[in-house]
């Protein structure tokens, strides 16, 4: 214990000494709880013989009803409190199945084919236009706002539908345009009316027209469509010397 100066103790409490406490009155309210009410022993308990613990279990238990598992009856007796559902146990799949099962969604729908991974995929842009308009076209950024079908179709009945097609979109203000020619899967050599549609677009009179082009995603043919989209005027020569220009 620390001395204090004068050689004596430091004793803190020393000033409690002659001080008097005033005892709380009889059923004065206390500001303070100090210890938790005990129950009430029940006086059944009394007559218990010492050591029968089931029997004094038997005796404090009386009256309580045990709560159901079943968790609409736990949800009716007490608001609020819902017990938790069993998790269902999980299904390991074998990863052949798996593998099988993707085959299928992709044979029948077309589930997880990605258009621009594969050989059939095809992109240009018009002159001037940057690369990057093609992969934005075939990612959904440019509104499709009419289709044509031109399967089944002959050659010349495709062109023929094919230039009156563009001609009508662009006389409607389209801009963004779907056709629709197949993959050519039954034809002996390259697909012949997808392989017409890109030389329309890249070496015919329309190639004026032409902002950009890919093949459509898969919600729209794939591969078997492409989409185009188109200039509200053709580039001239004037155009592309004046473009040349201003560089």
């Amino acid at each position: 214990m620390k001395k204090e100066e004068g050689g004596g103790f430091n004793s803190p409490f020393a000033a409690l000494a002659g001080m008097k406490f005033r005892k709380a009155r009889p059923g004065a309210k206390r500001e303070h709880s100090e210890k938790p009410e005990v129950p009430v022993r029940p006086a059944e308990a009394a007559r218990v013989p010492e050591g029968d613990d089931d029997a004094l279990f038997a005796v404090w238990m009386k009256g309580v009803n045990p709560i159901s598992r079943d968790p609409s009856t736990v949800e009716s007796r007490i608001p609020g409190v819902r017990e938790a559902a069993e998790p269902k146990p999980s299904i390991l799949e074998d990863p052949d199945d798996q593998v099988v099962a993707a085959l299928e969604d992709l044979v029948s729908g077309g589930s997880g084919f990605v258009v621009s991974q594969t050989d059939e995929y095809v992109e240009g842009v018009g002159y001037g236009m940057p690369a990057s308009l093609a992969s934005r076209l075939h990612q959904g950024e440019f509104s499709i706002q009419a289709h044509l079908d031109l399967h089944a179709l002959s050659v010349e009945t495709a062109e023929e539908q094919f230039n009156s097609f563009l001609k009508d979109s662009l006389n409607a203000n389209r801009r963004g345009v779907c056709v629709v020619h197949g993959r050519g899967l039954s034809s002996p050599g390259e697909p012949v009316l997808k392989a017409r549609v890109l030389a329309w677009l890249t070496r015919g009179p329309w190639r004026k027209w032409v902002i950009a082009f890919c093949s459509a995603p898969a919600c729209d043919g794939a591969a078997g469509a492409t989409y185009v989209l188109l200039r509200n005027r053709p580039v001239t020569h004037g155009r592309r010397k004046k473009q040349k220009s201003s560089r």
